[in-house]
């Protein structure tokens, strides 16, 4: 049998084996989600080499303005909320115990991965640190491992308001969510408007929760079954204008990712620029529903969907050690373009889209082993459970720069 035809019939198999209610339109909206994280930090996030041999964090934005647009369409996160409202309002629904059991399902889910992947770079840091890896690399490293880490928290907290997220819909419907924008509007025009410079710094933190919970009470809602077409139009077409209004009348950053020495950032925490993309993206996303749903109907396209969302924690967690894995050896040899060149010339860009391949390689490799992760610790003692704690912790302390 060749390969293509065993492909074909490993993909026949799997759609043969999904349940006839599985939404597979949500399903591909959570895939195409998952993969937009990969390869945004791949493709928008680069480094330098220093004259000791330390790579150093760096991002073609800095260079290349005209490149922000990008990151309107790899900033999916908005998609993956709404996704996780929609999908945690039906488990919620179908649970049958109590909501602190169902909750606490439900964090274990997505933490054991992310104590997995902080255990084992803080076991291998000392060893990479005594076979010669300069610490700035290390530092470097622990920071791009533990950047997209700050996701799982939020989205924990914003699953265990899932509960007063239903209250909330079965109340005010569709319109659940625009208190939460609102909330964000008003924590911007104080940071952004006459008064920003009487303003403390930390209020920017209050849009932290309302920046990304607005997603997720949209996926509520549209579990709910309270947003229908017209108020998907009305997401599409006023979340693309609320965005287009922020960048031309009020001068709010392109990028919607950080950007090394800017003043402003959009993401970090969210600005308003956060939940009007989240909303024309879900309006979109809602409205293509039914021709995503078909199309997934063909099992070629269904199969990988399904490997992506088995290995969702994996692919979040282990996707920066992906490309660690190709830049920590390549620093050894020198410059590589693409790799570990400065991302300042055109030519970067075409030399990172060659080596994009090998980092997905090499995910898929990592993915063999960090897989079980995911799996439930049904062997792991309570000793090794509070080392693996440990261990997680003392890297972060590690990856913060507070050691």
């Amino acid at each position: 049998m060749s390969a293509l035809t065993a492909l074909r019939a490993t993909a026949a198999r799997i759609d043969r084996q999904t349940p006839a209610h599985r939404d597979r339109a949500v399903d591909g909206l959570r895939a195409l989600a998952l993969l937009a994280v990969p390869t945004g930090h791949w493709l928008l996030g680069g480094f330098t080499l220093d004259p000791a041999g330390g790579l150093h964090n760096a991002s073609p934005l800095s260079a290349f303005g005209a490149l922000a647009p990008a990151s309107w369409v790899l900033q999916m996160l908005g998609i993956f909320f709404l996704v996780g409202g929609y999908a945690s309002v039906l488990s919620f629904h179908r649970r049958t115990g109590s909501t602190g059991a169902w909750l606490r399902g439900r964090i274990a889910r997505l933490g054991r991965p992310v104590l997995g992947v902080t255990a084992v770079w803080a076991l291998a840091a000392p060893v990479l640190y005594a076979v010669g890896v300069p610490e700035a690399t290390l530092r470097t490293g622990a920071t791009l491992v533990v950047q997209p880490l700050w996701f799982v928290g939020v989205y924990v907290v914003v699953t265990a308001l899932t509960p007063y997220c239903v209250r909330a819909s079965h109340r005010f419907g569709g319109w659940a969510a625009v208190p939460l924008v609102a909330s964000v509007a008003v924590v911007d025009a104080l940071r952004y408007g006459p008064l920003a410079g009487s303003v403390p710094g930390w209020l920017s933190l209050l849009n932290i929760l309302p920046g990304w919970l607005f997603a997720y009470q949209l996926g509520v809602d549209w579990g709910e079954g309270r947003i229908g077409r017209r108020g998907a139009w009305a997401l599409l077409l006023g979340g693309a204008a609320l965005f287009a209004t922020l960048l031309a009348v009020f001068h709010y950053p392109a990028s919607m990712v950080g950007v090394p020495g800017a003043a402003r950032t959009n993401s970090h925490p969210p600005s308003l620029l956060v939940p009007a993309l989240a909303a024309a993206q879900s309006g979109a996303a809602m409205l293509l529903r039914d021709r995503l749903a078909k199309l997934l109907t063909r099992p070629a396209l269904w199969a990988p969907v399904v490997v992506v969302n088995l290995c969702a924690m994996t692919i979040l967690c282990w996707h920066q050690s992906a490309m660690l894995a190709a830049a920590v050896p390549g620093s050894f040899v020198g410059e590589l373009a693409g790799l570990t060149t400065a991302p300042d010339r055109l030519g970067w860009i075409a030399a990172r889209l060659a080596w994009m391949p090998l980092f997905a390689a090499l995910l898929a490799a990592i993915a063999c082993y960090a897989r079980r992760f995911e799996e439930p610790w049904t062997r792991a003692t309570t000793v090794r459970r509070a080392l693996a704690g440990v261990l997680a912790a003392g890297f972060a302390v590690f990856a913060l720069g507070l050691a």
